[in-house]
């Protein structure tokens, strides 16, 4: 994996080389992997994220105008569009509906919406925009479900409210970026990875409250590592499936009389079984159960209670296999692989949306290098696949590294 010491200065000469100037200012901002939680942000439930030393980088300096140039240096690609003059009618479109764009026809063009998408959401809350020109690198595993597009569009919330002189809260700038993604880019994620790209801390994970954006810091021991291992199975029907898993737990909710399956225990779920269709209950069922898991897995980190931390991941596991249906064969025989080693010195689990993706472990650094041998030995025998491996930090949000000049 590439490394910020050998990409921002691959960036920064990159920015030199196509706008023709230098100094620009440096934005960070991190991936993630969530420990626990899954599917609960959107039910107005708890997840329990960390921030991982994974990063996008924006660098950006301002224009004298309203133009906003983007050289996406991973893509080798470019995009500019103008700002509106009036705030309260922003006239941003996607790049693909645009012939303007240099790559509205191309087939990778995804990445420019996301740069259309955060300024057209400030614009429509009434921040005053300066032009800018920006040069965007990171190294975020694309498409293995660690939040590469939260990080690109906090890192630029983060860079346009600088450039342009107004303060931005972490919070908004998250909300702002989730707003981006769901009206602009017309993906319908909860605030979770956005959130905890900005707000992240250094050493822990965040106990996050999605409906009342409480953050409750969690320290992670130092004798732990996150692992996140990339099962490298192609992701296909995540959105599709994502959409109807959540279509399934508001019509369930709807149904129990109650703004969002936040708000109904495991003991009244039960009792209110009859009102619901067997799926609806068991989708349900994860989500209130899941709740319960996380709230208690923050406890079990804080007090470096391990065997409890294992079983509760392990239950998780079992409830998004058999409840929620988003497991597959290859994330079951990661998930049993590294349980064989870690046992219950450390917890293993799916982590994202689902059909694939990663699995995420917090385990004894000492026993790391035992659950790669294992995962690369045994992994392809039973799969045919791959593996990659990530060790991770539990690192700090989004922030400047370098004053403008």
């Amino acid at each position: 994996m590439r490394s910020a010491e050998s990409m921002l200065p691959a960036l920064t000469q990159a920015f030199a080389s196509h706008f023709h100037r230098s100094h620009p200012a440096i934005f960070q901002a991190p991936g993630r992997v969530n420990l626990i939680g899954e599917h609960t942000d959107y039910n107005d439930g708890f997840v329990l994220p960390c921030a991982i030393n994974f990063y996008t980088w924006v660098l950006a300096a301002p224009r004298d105008d309203q133009k906003i140039q983007v050289l996406a240096l991973d893509y080798q690609q470019h995009d500019e569009f103008d700002l509106p003059f009036s705030a309260a009618h922003p006239d941003i479109h996607p790049a693909s509906d645009t012939t303007t764009s240099p790559i509205a026809h191309h087939p990778h063009y995804s990445w420019a919406n996301y740069v259309r998408g955060v300024a057209n959401s400030l614009l429509q809350q009434g921040y005053p925009l300066r032009g800018c020109d920006i040069a965007i690198s990171g190294n975020v595993p694309k498409g293995a479900g660690l939040s590469s597009s939260a990080s690109l569009e906090v890192a630029l919330g983060l860079a346009f409210s600088s450039l342009s002189g107004f303060p931005l809260s972490g919070s908004d700038n998250a909300k702002n970026g989730q707003q981006a993604e769901n009206q602009f880019v017309g993906c319908h994620c909860g605030i979770m990875d956005q959130l905890i790209s900005a707000l992240g801390q250094q050493g822990n994970a965040l106990l996050i409250d999605t409906r009342s954006l409480a953050c409750t810091p969690v320290k992670i021991p130092e004798s732990l590592s996150v692992l996140i291992i990339n099962s490298n199975v192609q992701r296909g029907l995540v959105d599709s499936a994502y959409n109807e898993r959540r279509q399934q737990c508001e019509q369930a909710a709807i149904k129990l009389g109650i703004k969002a399956l936040r708000d109904i225990s495991s003991g009244e779920l039960q009792q209110q079984q009859h009102r619901l269709s067997p799926l609806e209950f068991k989708r349900a069922r994860h989500v209130v159960s899941e709740n319960a898991r996380t709230e208690l897995a923050a406890t079990a980190l804080q007090q470096s209670d391990l065997a409890l931390l294992s079983r509760l991941m392990a239950e998780s596991q079992q409830s998004m296999q058999q409840d929620f249906d988003i497991t597959v064969p290859a994330i079951d025989t990661l998930v049993q692989l590294v349980h064989q080693v870690i046992g219950i010195q450390g917890g293993v689990r799916m982590t994202g949306g689902g059909f694939g993706g990663c699995v995420v472990a917090l385990l004894p650094t000492e026993l790391v290098a035992d659950v790669c041998a294992v995962v690369e030995r045994e992994y392809p025998k039973h799969t045919g696949l791959q593996a990659d491996f990530f060790i991770c930090e539990p690192s700090q949000g989004a922030l400047q590294l370098h004053p403008a000049r």
